[in-house]
C-alpha cells in the first residue's frame, strides 16, 4: 500500500474544498519501456484498493491480470474507509475528524483524484480500465474525462446513470443507519449496527431469490423457523462493522446516487458516443442492482463496443465470482493479456 498527499487543494462539485487530499493505492508489477502495459481497476462501493485480495481469479500472480506482464494500479477512492481521505480523516479546518461534517462527494469527485495519481506516476495512457459497479461508474467518467488516454475500456455489471431503484436501495440503507440512536456520535464506530441493517439490505440486491433459495436453503421437514438465510444476514452485517465505518458507507452511497455521465455535458447518448476506447460490456444474469437493460444502453452509445452476458447464479455479485468466464472473455476481448514485457523502464 502506497500513499500520496497532493500538496494541492481539491475543489469538489458540491463548491467545497478539501485541503491537501491524501490518495491510498497499490501498484503491482512495473511500468514497462514504451509505458503501454498499464492496467487500471476502479474498486466498488466498499472493496479497496488491493485488488489482488478481492478480485483472485482475474489479478494475481499467473491470473489473466498479473504483475509478470501488466503494471496494475488501484486507489482507493475519495470518501472511502481505507485511507484515502475521507469522513474519519482530520479535518485541516478544526484539527478533529470530520465524521458527519464531511463534503458532499461524487463520483466525479473521485476521478478527479484518479487523474492527480495518474499524473504523479507518469502515466499518460491506459492500456486497459476495468470497473465493476460503482467502479464502472468511475471507470465511465474517466473514459468520457479523458476519451484519448484509454486504449480499451471494460464495463462490468454497471450503468450509464444510476436508476431510481438502485437510488431508492441506497436510501434504505441510509435510513437504517440514521435510525440507529448512535448516529451522529464523534467516533469511529458511530451508528455500527445501522450499518449492519444497511448491509443486510444491500445483499439483496448483490445476489437475488435463486441464488438464496439455492445457497441458504434447510430441510423444512424438520425446522419450524428457518434460520439459514436470516443468520447469513446477520453474519453478512456483521462482518461489514469489522472493516467499514457507518460515516464513509453513508457518503459514497450518496456519491452512488450522483452518478450521471450526462450532467452537465449533453445528452446521454452524445455522452457515450464520445468514448474512444474499445469497450467490452459485461452484463451478468438475473442482476437486480444493474440489470442488462443498463448495460444495453451503454452497448447501444458507445461507439463499436461489445456487449457480452455472463451466466451466473450469483446476479450482481457473479462481477465478483465468474472470473474464470470473465478471464475467458476478456482474453478474446483484449490485445493486451498476452503481453510479453521484454524490457522494464
Amino acid at each position: 500500500m502506497k500513499r500520496l498527499k497532493l500538496e494541492k487543494s481539491i475543489r469538489l462539485e458540491s463548491g467545497q474544498t478539501l485541503h491537501n487530499p491524501q490518495i491510498v493505492y497499490h501498484t503491482y508489477g512495473k511500468l514497462n519501456a514504451k509505458k503501454s502495459n498499464v492496467v487500471w481497476v476502479c474498486h466498488a462501493l466498499s472493496a479497496n484498493s488491493d485488488v489482488f485480495d478481492w478480485w483472485k481469479g482475474l489479478f494475481g500472480n499467473g491470473n489473466l491480470f498479473n504483475p509478470e506482464d501488466h503494471f496494475i494500479v488501484c486507489a482507493n477512492f475519495l470518501g472511502s474507509h481505507y485511507g484515502t481521505t475521507g469522513p474519519l480523516s482530520i479535518n485541516q479546518e478544526t484539527d478533529t475528524p470530520y465524521y458527519g461534517d464531511f463534503p458532499e462527494i461524487t463520483v466525479r469527485d473521485m476521478v478527479s483524484l484518479h487523474f492527480e495519481l495518474m499524473k504523479f506516476l507518469a502515466i499518460e495512457k491506459i492500456a486497459f480500465l476495468i470497473g465493476g459497479s460503482m467502479g464502472g461508474h468511475q471507470a465511465l467518467e474517466m473514459a468520457i474525462s479523458k476519451p484519448n488516454s484509454i486504449d480499451e475500456l471494460c464495463l462490468l455489471a454497471t450503468s450509464a446513470v444510476i436508476s431510481p431503484w438502485a437510488s431508492a436501495l441506497n436510501q434504505s440503507q441510509r435510513m437504517a443507519i440514521a435510525c440507529d440512536p448512535t448516529w451522529g456520535d464523534k467516533n469511529n464506530n458511530a451508528a455500527q449496527n445501522g450499518m449492519s441493517v444497511a448491509r443486510s439490505i444491500a445483499l439483496l440486491s448483490y445476489r437475488n431469490q435463486g441464488a438464496y433459495n439455492t445457497t441458504q436453503k434447510e430441510n423444512l421437514r424438520e425446522t419450524i423457523y428457518p434460520s439459514k438465510a436470516a443468520s447469513y444476514q446477520e453474519y453478512q452485517g456483521k462482518k461489514i462493522t469489522q472493516r467499514f465505518n457507518a460515516y464513509s458507507y453513508w457518503h459514497i452511497s450518496k456519491a452512488m446516487d450522483s452518478h450521471n455521465i450526462a450532467r452537465n455535458r449533453d445528452t446521454l447518448e452524445n455522452v457515450l458516443a464520445s468514448i474512444k476506447a474499445k469497450t467490452l460490456i459485461l452484463s451478468f444474469e438475473n442482476d437486480l442492482l444493474f440489470p442488462y437493460e443498463d448495460q444495453q444502453i451503454l452497448y447501444n452509445h458507445i461507439p463499436n463496443a461489445q456487449l457480452k452476458i455472463i451466466p451466473t447464479k450469483y446476479g450482481h455479485d457473479g462481477f465478483l465470482i465468474e472470473t474464470g468466464t470473465i478471464s475467458k472473455v476478456i482474453e478474446k476481448f483484449s490485445s493486451i493479456v498476452n503481453f510479453n514485457v521484454p524490457e522494464f523502464a
